[in-house]
C-alpha cells in the first residue's frame, strides 16, 4: 500500500522555505571568504575594538542571511520553473472504491480513463499510463507492459535501450531491474501502466542528484568564481601585512597597525560573489522559458556564453528531414517542371512508383517525394491505367510498372542511373527519340555527375512501348524490352528556410559551425556550402577518420568543417577531440544517433521535432520543433548571461581591489589607513551586494551577437576587474589628496569615503543604466551615504565629519574625473595592439611552420601537439 505523504500546504511550504533559507545561509557561511571576515573580527576584538568586531560579525551574519534568502528564492524559483516545463502526466482515475492498481483493465493493459496532472502532484500509489517518447515522471513499478523499451542513459549511462517486463527481479542491481521505471528516463517504444513508488528526492534520480550536489566539483561558471576567491585569499593576507608594515614603519601603534590590516581584510572580501551565479542563472532561465526553451540542467546556463563551437546534425536539423524533388533534367541538361520534357519525365517517374491503396502512402521516401512533386506540378493522371508493378528492391536497383497510357501500352522505369542507363538503347530528343550513342551516353553521365555534385540523389527515368499482350507479363517484359532514356529526377532533403540566417548569425558571433552527418560527402558539402558554413570544402568521412592515427586525427578534426558518412561513435569521437583541444562545444540533433554526442558535449541541445526521445533525454536544452533561431537565441542568451556575470564580478572584485589600492596607498603616504574598518564596511554595504545583484539580474546591453573582444591585457573579465579597480582607486585617492591639503585627517578621510562610494556607483550605472533596479539601488546607496555623512551622531560613529559645499564639489569632481577615465580610457586602449599570451604566440608559430612545411609539417605539428 502507498505510504501517506503530506500534500504541500501552507505550513509545509513555509517550513520548506525556512529550511531552504537556513541551508543556503549555512552555505554562505561555509564560503572561503567568510574565514577572512572571522579573522578580521577576531583581530579587532584582540586589540580591544569590540564595536568593530561586532560590526564585522554583524555584517557577516547579515550578509549570510540576505544571501541565504536570495539564494533560496532563486533556487526554488528555478526548480519550479523547470517543473512547470514538464509535460503533464496521464494519471489513471480511481474507479469508485477500487484502487487503480487493482483495476483488471490496467493489469491487462487495456485503455482506461486518465487525467492530465502536473508531475509534481504525483504521490506513491498513483497509477500512470506511459507511451512512446514519454518522460517517466517518478520511480514506478510496472503493472502491465507491451513491447516496452526505455532509455535509461540519463540514470545508468547505458546507451542501449532497456527492455522492460512486469516479472519481478528481486535482489537485482539497478541496471537489471527490468520491472521498474525510473524518473527522467524516456520511453522509446511500447506502452505501459505503472504504480508510483517514489517521487522527488526519494527517487533514484533524486538520490543521485543529492550525492552529486554534495560531492561533485563546481563546473564552469562556479569554478571560475571559486578561482577568483582562491586568488583573493593570499592577496588579502599580503595586502593586510603590507598595510600593517607601512603603519609600523611610519610610527603607528600596534593597535593602529592591526586595525589598518583588519580594514584591508574587510575591504578585500567580495561578500556577494557566491550569490552572483545563482541569481544570474535564474534570470537567464526565466528569459529562455519565455522563448519556449526548456533548460534541463542549470549548469548549462553558465556554459552557454562560452560556447565557441557548435556541431549540427544535418538531417532534420539543418534540413527539413524529408525528401523533395528539386530538379527535373533531360538527358542533356536541366529542364523546368513546366516544360514538355520536364512534365514527361515527372509523369513517367510517378507512374513507376508503387501506387498504394486508397490513402496509403508508399513506404520509400523517394517514392513519396516523386508522387508529391507530380501532384504539385501535374495534378491528376487520369490517362494512366496500371496493369502490373515491380516494386523497388536494393538488389534490383529500380522500380517499374506496366499499364495503359490512354490507348497505348507503356512500360515505365525509375531507379539508379547506372542500372537504368545500361538497359537503354535510345534517348529522348525533343518530341522524338534517337539512338543512345557513346557520345550521348557520356553526356548523360555528365548530367548525373553534375546533379550528384550538387548534393542531389539522382534517379534515372526511362520508358518503353511493349506489345499490349506483354503488359501482364510485368517483370518478364521488363527483362526483354530495351528502354528509352527520358531524363533524371534530382531529389534532396532541402535546407530549412531559417538555417542560412541562423548559421550567418552564429558565424558573425564568433561561433564556429561544424556539420556532422551520415550522408554522402557530396551531399553534405553541397548543403553546407548552400547554407554558408565557412570552409565547407573541408570534408572528412568516418572511414577516413578511422584510418587516421591518434596524433593526426586531432589536427584534421580541428581543421574540418563537414563530417560525412559518420556514425554515432564518430560523433562522440569528434566532440571529445574538440573538447580536448580546449574548445567549448555545443552539439545539437534530434535523433537517437545524436544522443551520445549530445550528452558528451559541454552544452547538449535536443530538438523535439525528431521521432526519437533519446536526444531530448540526453540534452541540457530542449527546443520546440526544429527551432534553429531558438538555438541561436539560446547561445546568445548564454553570452549575455556571461556578460551580466562579468559585470557583477567586476563590481564585487574590481571595486574591492580599488579599495585595497586606496588603503595601501593611503597607509604608505599617511602612516595609517585613510578609512577605518567601519567605514570600509559601510562602503561594501553601499556598493557591493545590492548593486551587483541588480546588475546580475538585469538584461545586459546589446544582443550578444559579437564575441567579447580581447583587449591589450587579455581576458575581458580580468580587464573589467582591473579597470574598475584602477578607476575606483583614482577617484578616492584624488579626493583624499585634495582633502589632505586642509590638514584635517578626518575630513580628508570622509572625502575619500564619499568619492570611493560615488565612483563605484558611477561605474555601476554605466553597466546597468537601462535597468530600473540598478538605478534604484544606486540612488538608494547615494541617499544613505549622504545621510550617514551629514547626520552628526551617525557621522561620528563611522569616524566621519559632515562636509560642506566645497568638499562635496571636490568629491563629485573627483568622481567625475574617474568616470571620464572609465569611459574614454578603454577607447584609447582599443587602439593598442591585442596582447598575445604564450599559448597564442606558440600557436601562431606552429601555424606558420605548418604553412612552410606543407603536409609533412602539418603531421609533425599534430604529433607535437599530441
Amino acid at each position: 500500500p502507498p505510504i501517506p505523504v503530506p500534500l504541500p500546504g501552507g505550513a509545509g511550504r513555509r517550513g520548506g522555505l525556512i529550511a531552504d533559507v537556513a541551508r543556503a545561509a549555512g552555505h554562505e557561511l561555509r564560503d572561503r571568504l567568510t574565514t577572512v571576515l572571522v579573522l578580521a573580527a577576531a583581530a579587532s576584538a584582540v586589540v580591544g575594538s569590540g564595536v568593530d568586531a561586532g560590526l564585522v560579525g554583524g555584517v557577516m551574519a547579515g550578509n549570510a542571511l540576505i544571501s541565504g534568502v536570495q539564494r533560496a528564492r532563486a533556487e526554488r524559483a528555478l526548480r519550479e520553473l523547470l517543473l512547470d516545463q514538464r509535460p503533464p502526466v496521464r494519471r489513471v482515475r480511481a474507479d469508485g472504491d477500487r484502487r487503480p492498481w487493482d483495476d483488471p483493465r490496467v493489469r491487462r493493459g487495456e485503455p482506461v480513463p486518465t487525467d492530465g496532472v502536473p508531475a509534481a502532484e504525483l504521490r506513491p500509489g498513483d497509477v500512470i499510463a506511459l507511451g512512446p517518447s514519454d518522460l517517466v515522471p517518478a520511480d514506478a513499478r510496472l503493472l502491465a507492459a507491451d513491447d516496452l523499451e526505455v532509455d535509461e542513459a540519463s540514470l545508468t549511462g547505458e546507451s542501449l535501450p532497456v527492455a522492460k517486463s512486469v516479472e519481478a527481479v528481486p535482489g537485482a542491481e539497478l541496471p537489471d531491474r527490468t520491472c521498474m521505471l525510473y524518473q527522467d528516463t524516456t520511453v522509446l517504444t511500447g506502452r505501459a501502466y505503472a504504480v508510483v513508488v517514489a517521487t522527488g528526492a526519494a527517487t533514484q534520480a533524486g538520490r543521485a542528484a543529492a550525492l552529486a550536489g554534495r560531492g561533485a566539483a563546481p563546473r564552469r561558471l562556479q569554478a571560475l568564481l571559486n578561482e577568483l576567491m582562491i586568488v583573493a585569499l593570499p592577496l588579502t593576507a599580503l595586502s593586510g601585512a603590507l598595510v600593517g608594515t607601512f603603519g609600523l614603519l611610519r610610527g603607528a601603534s600596534v593597535r593602529q597597525a592591526v586595525s589598518s590590516g583588519v580594514a584591508v581584510a574587510v575591504a578585500a572580501v567580495p561578500e556577494g560573489l557566491p550569490l552572483v551565479a545563482t541569481v544570474a542563472q535564474l534570470a537567464a532561465a526565466r528569459r529562455l522559458s519565455r522563448r519556449n526553451v526548456l533548460v534541463r540542467s542549470s549548469r548549462t546556463l553558465g556554459t552557454m556564453g562560452r560556447v565557441d563551437t557548435l556541431c549540427f546534425d544535418k538531417t532534420g536539423t539543418l534540413t527539413e528531414g524529408r525528401l523533395r524533388v528539386t530538379t527535373v533534367s533531360g538527358p542533356e541538361g536541366e529542364a523546368g517542371f513546366d516544360s514538355a520534357l520536364g512534365r514527361r519525365v515527372l509523369t513517367a517517374a510517378a507512374r513507376a512508383c508503387p501506387q498504394g491503396r486508397g490513402a496509403e502512402r508508399p513506404r520509400h521516401a523517394t517514392d513519396r517525394a516523386v508522387l508529391d512533386a507530380a501532384a504539385a506540378h501535374l495534378g491528376g493522371d487520369d490517362g494512366w491505367r496500371l496493369v502490373h508493378e515491380t516494386p523497388f528492391e536494393p538488389s534490383r536497383g529500380f522500380s517499374a510498372a506496366t499499364g495503359w497510357d490512354g490507348d497505348r501500352p507503356a512500360l515505365v522505369v525509375k531507379g539508379a542511373p547506372e542500372v537504368v542507363m545500361e538497359r537503354c538503347d535510345r534517348v529522348a530528343s525533343g518530341a522524338r527519340t534517337a539512338a543512345l550513342t557513346a557520345e550521348r551516353r557520356e553526356r548523360s553521365r555528365g548530367v548525373v555527375r553534375d546533379l550528384a555534385e550538387r548534393g542531389l540523389r539522382v534517379l534515372a527515368v526511362a520508358e518503353a512501348r511493349p506489345e499490349a499482350s506483354r503488359l501482364e507479363e510485368g517483370r518478364a517484359a521488363l527483362e526483354e524490352e530495351r528502354l528509352t532514356l527520358l531524363g533524371f529526377v534530382g531529389i534532396a532533403d532541402p535546407p530549412r528556410r531559417d538555417a542560412a540566417a541562423a548559421i550567418r548569425t552564429l558565424t558573425e558571433a564568433g561561433i564556429r559551425v561544424v556539420v556532422i552527418t551520415g550522408d554522402h560527402p557530396a551531399t553534405a558539402q553541397a548543403v553546407a556550402a548552400e547554407l554558408g558554413v565557412p570552409h565547407a570544402d573541408r570534408v572528412l568521412t568516418g572511414a577516413e577518420l578511422d584510418r587516421l592515427s591518434d596524433r593526426h586525427r586531432a589536427e584534421r578534426i580541428a581543421r574540418t568543417s563537414v563530417f560525412a558518412r559518420v556514425g554515432p561513435e564518430h560523433k562522440v569521437r569528434i566532440v571529445q577531440t574538440l573538447r580536448r583541444a580546449g574548445r567549448v562545444v555545443a552539439m545539437t540533433g534530434d535523433g537517437a544517433n545524436d544522443a551520445a554526442a549530445i550528452r558528451l558535449a559541454d552544452v547538449g541541445i535536443g530538438l523535439s521535432a525528431g521521432d526519437s526521445a533519446a536526444a531530448r533525454s540526453a540534452a541540457d536544452l530542449v527546443l520546440p520543433g526544429s527551432d534553429l533561431p531558438g538555438i541561436t537565441e539560446a547561445l546568445l542568451e548564454g553570452r549575455m548571461l556571461w556578460q551580466s556575470v562579468r559585470n557583477a564580478v567586476s563590481i564585487l572584485v574590481g571595486g574591492n581591489a580599488g579599495e585595497i589600492a586606496f588603503t595601501v596607498y593611503g597607509t604608505a603616504v599617511g602612516g595609517r589607513a585613510p578609512l577605518s574598518t567601519r567605514q570600509l564596511l559601510l562602503v561594501n554595504t553601499l556598493t557591493d551586494m545590492m548593486p551587483a545583484l541588480a546588475v546580475a539580474l538585469a538584461p545586459p546591453d546589446g544582443d550578444g551577437e559579437r564575441p567579447a573582444r580581447r583587449g591589450p591585457f587579455g581576458d575581458p573579465l580580468h580587464e573589467a576587474i582591473a579597470a574598475r579597480g584602477l578607476v575606483t582607486a583614482l577617484g578616492s585617492i584624488l579626493a583624499w589628496q585634495i582633502g589632505r591639503l586642509t590638514g584635517r585627517r578626518r575630513r580628508a578621510g570622509t572625502m575619500g569615503l564619499a568619492a570611493l562610494v560615488i565612483t563605484q556607483l558611477a561605474q555601476t550605472l554605466q553597466m546597468g543604466r537601462h535597468s530600473p533596479a540598478v538605478l534604484a539601488t544606486c540612488a538608494a546607496s547615494v541617499l544613505v551615504l549622504a545621510v550617514v555623512i551629514e547626520t552628526p551622531g551617525l557621522s561620528h560613529f563611522f569616524g566621519s565629519v559632515p562636509l560642506g559645499p566645497a568638499a562635496w564639489t571636490v568629491v563629485l569632481g573627483s568622481a567625475a574625473v574617474a568616470a571620464a577615465v572609465s569611459v574614454f580610457g578603454p577607447r584609447l586602449l582599443r587602439r593598442l595592439p591585442v596582447a598575445k599570451g604564450p599559448a597564442v604566440k606558440e600557436a601562431a608559430v606552429k601555424e606558420a611552420a605548418v604553412k612552410e612545411a606543407g603536409p609533412e609539417g602539418a603531421a609533425a605539428s599534430a604529433a607535437a601537439q599530441a
